[in-house]
């Protein structure tokens, strides 16, 4: 019976997050673990679902470095790598594109349409993304793009997912890594910072390595009109509904004042 009363409670507190996002737009990064282990990748794809039947239109966008990295060792290719970014010679796009728009794409969207979601597959090369939007599919997006010269470019999914939610007007940008989000220099979670705080925190040294571009990320978000924009640990099941929908939240909420 407690069990079923806390069940209960949960509903109750996600309830008035439901009211106030109804409508809204949220646009999820995608990668890192919970993309590959089965039971993050089956409850992400039912979270995804549930945004949309509660009236949120969730956009997803997918990395998929680590599949990308298998895929090229198997086919003795090697990546270099500057900055922690993957150059991608025509080689290595080849694979990148095999590997994000066809399989990693293809099997997400294939995962939300199985929990009842009407995902549909699209990269930065589709004209189609904002009849998606508006058809009431939910996209679901792998960073590759084109250039003046119709050449496919890989771009970072991060950089992807902040400038998507930047022209959609979205009310949050959600980035899933795997860590639980920006911590203070004592490495205790920090729950809510302002671009402020940011700012101080990079410059005393505390938000550094990985951090950075990601934080760089919500900040531009942010400051193009986002709402808010979120870095959670995307290893903790369910983890989106739990920074959304709950008091606390499980990561770091972004804002720009």
């Amino acid at each position: 019976m407690r069990e079923l009363i806390e069940k209960a409670n949960v509903l109750h507190e996600a309830l008035p997050y439901i009211r106030r996002f109804h409508g809204k737009t949220f646009v999820i990064k995608y990668g890192g673990h919970a993309m590959i282990e089965p039971h993050l990748r089956d409850g992400f794809a039912r979270d995804v679902a549930l945004l949309k039947y509660v009236g949120i239109n969730p956009v997803v966008v997918h990395g998929g470095g680590p599949q990308i990295d298998q895929m090229l060792a198997a086919m003795g290719v090697v990546s270099e790598r500057i900055e922690g970014l993957r150059v991608t010679d025509d080689r290595t796009m080849e694979v990148v594109e095999m590997v994000l728009g066809g399989k990693l794409n293809q099997e997400i969207v294939s995962l939300v349409c199985q929990h009842g979601g009407r995902a549909v597959g699209l990269s930065g090369k589709d004209d189609g993304f904002m009849r998606g939007v508006k058809g009431g599919f939910i996209p679901v997006i792998a960073p590759i793009v084109v250039d003046d010269k119709g050449d496919s470019l890989n771009v970072n999914a991060d950089t992807v997912a902040g400038a998507v939610a930047a022209a959609l007007s979205a009310e949050k940008l959600v980035l899933m890594t795997d860590i639980e989000g920006v911590k203070d220099r004592d490495k205790k979670l920090v729950s809510h910072l302002t671009a402020a705080d940011v700012s101080r925190m990079r410059a005393e040294g505390v938000i550094e390595g990985g951090m950075i571009p990601k934080v760089q990320c919500a900040l531009d978000a942010v400051a193009s009109g986002v709402g808010k924009a979120h870095i959670i640990d995307g290893r903790v099941e369910h983890a989106v509904l739990l920074e959304i929908f709950t008091d606390r939240g499980i990561g770091t909420e972004i804002v720009a004042a």
